[in-house]
């Protein structure tokens, strides 16, 4: 067997779930799934377009800087970037999506999953209003499932250890790697203003 291709192959292989690995999906945040997000300085949001080319966006910005809601409604501040809306493109076409939202320090990562919808509607946007950037528009994601994922992946990669920080040195800057790789149609003169281009871009855009 090579191609795992159906359900009852993946089945043959892997067995059946645990109980407790069913069992602790939850269709709305309880209180510690709440907590969680506003802990959470770091999300990941999924989606895909109505042909399921899939996309994964990073978002950040201050402890809890997702709002919760109620139990079964999160918003998240889309500020202003690059312009390339790749996640609200998505939305439009295909509203299912993913996220898994990360906590320095703490090993074990919540998993939410639901519909969302793209809103700047001006009662929305003013649960950001504290923010020293307001958003454009703001993700309203209807959460439909909700769990607390184990601790493994992030204790193997030590993620947060500071013995696995890797220099950044040991990569070109963002400047450059970009400058590279848009040779053809990108020009901002001498490496070093490159580098001052996209550094000053991003402080902009923070």
């Amino acid at each position: 067997m090579t191609k795992i291709d159906t359900h009852e192959k993946l089945r043959e292989i892997y067995g059946m779930p645990m109980e407790l690995a069913v069992s602790k999906a939850l269709p709305k945040l309880d209180p510690h799934c709440r907590h969680f997000i506003e802990l959470a300085p770091f999300a990941v949001i999924s989606s895909a377009d109505a042909k399921g080319n899939g996309d994964v966006s990073p978002r950040g910005d201050g402890p809890g800087f997702i709002k919760v809601l109620d139990d079964n409604t999160l918003l998240m501040p889309d500020r202003p970037g690059n312009n390339r809306v790749d996640t609200l493109s998505n939305i439009v076409e295909n509203p299912k999506v993913g996220m898994l939202f990360f906590v320095p320090g703490f090993n074990d990562t919540l998993r939410v999953n639901g519909t969302a919808e793209i809103h700047n509607d001006p009662e929305l946007l003013a649960h950001f209003a504290d923010t020293p950037k307001p958003p454009i528009t703001v993700i309203k994601i209807r959460v439909e499932e909700a769990f607390l994922h184990c601790a493994k992946s992030l204790m193997r990669s030590k993620l947060w250890s500071i013995e696995s920080q890797v220099d950044r040195k040991v990569m070109p800057t963002l400047g450059k790697i970009i400058k590279d790789q848009t040779a053809a149609n990108f020009e901002v003169g001498t490496q070093e203003e490159a580098d001052k281009h996209f550094a000053q871009s991003i402080a902009e855009r923070g």
